[in-house]
């Protein structure tokens, strides 16, 4: 690691994506895979539908049966039996024949097209109740007749086979993240199991003697620990498995046991707090040995960083454990740990991923704002703000949200984005046109 005092955003971030790889592919069922990374080639080896079938309830006919029927001068067909979804035994249609059919059921040997039961008098069998019960797979007496007032073309409300994909179709490419309809695709070509990055486990724990529970009642110096909760939430949205650690005491050999504890279950631990000067010491010396041998076999280490940028200047960042799992240690205060985690961990999440694109997406806008923003010289600023995209008349807006205080977590729970005042600019003037991380 660089042994420069101070680090760039860029620099830190560069060495976390360089140190992190995407967790080893392994094969899940489908219900398990939604949400991963898929890391091969997926090839149809089935015909989608794998047959001809009916889009309507309605009657299967041939189509010189029914050419230039009308309400004054209908078509009148034998109905020659019933056709359900499912069925295995189909009835021929011949000339001057038909057969009630329902949505999804295979056309039968002899039918062009179907006419739905709209187009038709329902049949003389009972009408259009008994059409739907036959559609159903109630049994039914096929006997009778039914008048179609309609023409219908060849191939007419049929779903040919292979109108989706056939054998040989790309079904989907390595690299996809499996929504609901990818899930449905593999599960429509009879893939049961998908072979996918995993989602990454990630435990989140707060630090801080002063930290206690949410219902909890507060005592003289204490506060709520609600950083584990927002960046477990946020480690969740990002695509992870999250699991929450409540606030573990400053105490070195305390923090390491929890740590210890955790790593049985983590591809990545993310801390919160005790990383600037006050908790320096502890908090190093009780991540210097997790899950060695002792200090003199460590297993990576992790690396305790001041960066240019404001909030978030004091980071931690390595990898612990005989597993080398990942670790980030993000500063205490609600502003600085959640900036922090948008910028660190949450590319570290997408890359475990396996994904590529791992970073929030950047977009240009014109600030709106009362007064000039001002920036500390040689830091990156993020500060809260609420974008609004462009329109056909107007260009893409940013409003500040709060202060730049890292302690105010009410303006951040009304905030969609972080507005970038570089390194080199010690303010913002409004009107000026700036870079915005999108956080929604």
């Amino acid at each position: 690691m660089s042994n420069s005092p101070i680090w760039s955003v860029d620099e830190h971030l560069d060495d976390i994506l360089g140190t992190v790889r995407p967790l080893e592919p392994i094969e899940l069922q489908l219900p398990d895979a939604q949400g991963c990374v898929l890391v091969e080639d997926v090839t149809v080896e089935i015909w989608l539908p794998p047959f001809d079938n009916s889009s309507m309830d309605g009657y299967a006919v041939r189509t010189a049966d029914v050419r230039g029927a009308s309400e004054e001068f209908p078509a009148v067909l034998t109905v020659v039996g019933d056709v359900a979804a499912g069925a295995g035994e189909l009835p021929t249609v011949g000339p001057g024949e038909a057969a009630r059919i329902m949505t999804g059921a295979p056309l039968p040997p002899g039918a062009e097209a179907v006419v739905p039961v709209e187009w038709t008098d329902g049949g003389t069998g009972g009408g259009a109740a008994t059409t739907m019960r036959a559609a159903s797979g109630a049994p039914e007496d096929a006997s009778g007749e039914v008048r179609v007032h309609r023409p219908a073309e060849a191939g007419a409300h049929i779903r040919a086979r292979g109108s989706d994909v056939r054998p040989g179709d790309p079904a989907l490419e390595a690299g996809t993240v499996l929504g609901p309809p990818q899930i449905g695709l593999l599960a429509a070509i009879g893939r049961g199991t998908a072979k996918v990055h995993p989602r990454p486990r990630v435990v989140v724990m707060s630090t801080g003697s002063e930290l206690i529970q949410p219902g909890e009642v507060l005592a003289d110096g204490q506060i709520y620990d609600s950083n584990s909760f927002a960046l477990t939430a946020a480690a969740r949205d990002a695509g992870a498995i999250s699991y929450r650690v409540g606030a573990v005491a400053d105490d070195a050999e305390t923090l390491r046991a929890a740590v210890e504890d955790q790593l049985i279950r983590a591809d990545l631990l993310v801390t919160t707090g005790g990383v600037s000067v006050g908790a320096y010491d502890v908090v190093k010396e009780a991540l210097s040995s997790v899950g060695t041998g002792g200090e003199d076999d460590v297993s990576g280490g992790v690396d305790f960083r001041k960066l240019a940028m404001q909030p978030g200047k004091p980071q931690g960042f390595g990898t612990i454990g005989p597993e080398h799992t990942p670790l980030l240690a993000l500063p205490g205060n609600p502003v600085s740990s959640y900036v922090s985690f948008e910028l660190f961990v949450r590319p570290a999440i997408r890359a475990l991923m396996g994904l590529k694109d791992v970073r929030r997406p950047t977009v240009r806008a014109t600030l709106e704002a009362d007064k000039a923003l001002t920036s500390p010289a040689g830091r990156r600023q993020f500060l809260r703000g609420r974008y609004t995209p462009a329109t056909e008349t107007a260009p893409a807006t940013v409003t500040p949200v709060g202060g730049a205080g890292s302690h105010l977590v009410a303006a951040l729970a009304h905030a969609d984005c972080l507005i970038v005042i570089p390194e080199d600019d010690t303010g913002a003037e409004p009107g000026a046109e700036l870079e915005v991380v999108l956080l929604g």
